[in-house]
């Protein structure tokens, strides 16, 4: 995900084929009443990137540690809306837009290690003006193919001129792995047209089984250092730990759970 464009909020290819189909009265009215959708998924996504930049903040400043390592976003276009409401059979209509489409407005939250995805779902969900409406986890039930993130459809509060909009935002927590995992099978099916042959969807499987078991590796290595930085861990203990080659051997030969 990158910064939310400003082009994001104009019509251009099939949308801009769309409107010159309809009469200009028409085409102008549903053109206003899209983009001044679009800007309300914008100033949800500004929202939410404000919760996170404060949360940042605050652990950089206060804290020993910050959880959270990057921050993206992503806005829907417009010819990527119209291709779906196509494809899902929906009106192209603000209001039924609203009602049926989630993704529009898009948050990636990039952690270091798999506790700190958990933990920054907790701050976020207990802030009080954030309703979570949906969270779906599939790091503890992965899809068929390997992928792995903590989904959250959340529904934010936007304060314009002359009302309050709720605004529904989907974000997503992941590791830099989970994070790389992604991004290439992303490129695999874009590249294929979703048609990708058997033996690179095996490949992205096992790819998906290591990218975990790294995760799983640092997460073990990250609990440790923090024992003996707190004195939990007595020299005895510190003699008995395996030496890093051997927890990596075991951590790589053993079978993903």
């Amino acid at each position: 995900m990158s910064p939310t464009p400003d082009s994001a909020l104009s019509p251009s290819g099939a949308l801009a084929a769309f409107l010159a189909e309809r009469e200009p009265a028409e085409a102008d009215r549903l053109l206003l009443e899209l983009r001044r959708l679009a800007m309300t998924y914008k100033f949800g996504i500004d929202e939410v990137m404000t919760k996170i930049s404060i949360l940042r903040e605050e652990f950089r400043h206060l804290r020993l540690y910050n959880p959270v390592e990057h921050v993206g976003s992503r806005l829907k276009s417009f010819d990527s809306i119209l291709a779906k409401c196509r494809r899902k059979g929906i009106e192209l209509d603000p209001d039924a837009i609203r009602a049926q489409m989630f993704d529009i407005a898009g948050v990636r939250v990039t952690c270091s290690f798999v506790s700190d995805i958990y933990r920054v779902r907790d701050m976020l969900v207990g802030q009080t003006d954030l309703t979570v409406l949906e969270e779906r986890d599939y790091i503890a039930a992965p899809k068929p193919n390997g992928y792995k993130s903590l989904h959250l459809i959340v529904k934010v509060p936007v304060f314009l001129s002359d009302r309050v909009e709720d605004v529904v935002v989907e974000i997503q927590l992941r590791t830099i792995a989970m994070d790389f995992w992604a991004s290439l099978e992303h490129k695999i099916y874009y590249h294929y047209d979703r048609t990708v042959p058997t033996h690179l969807t095996d490949a992205l499987k096992l790819a998906a089984d290591t990218a975990w078991s790294l995760d799983t590796a640092m997460e073990r290595i990250h609990e440790e250092m923090k024992e003996i930085r707190n004195g939990d861990v007595s020299p005895q203990e510190l003699d008995d730990l395996l030496d890093p080659t051997e927890q990596l051997r075991q951590i790589f030969t053993d079978p993903p759970e």
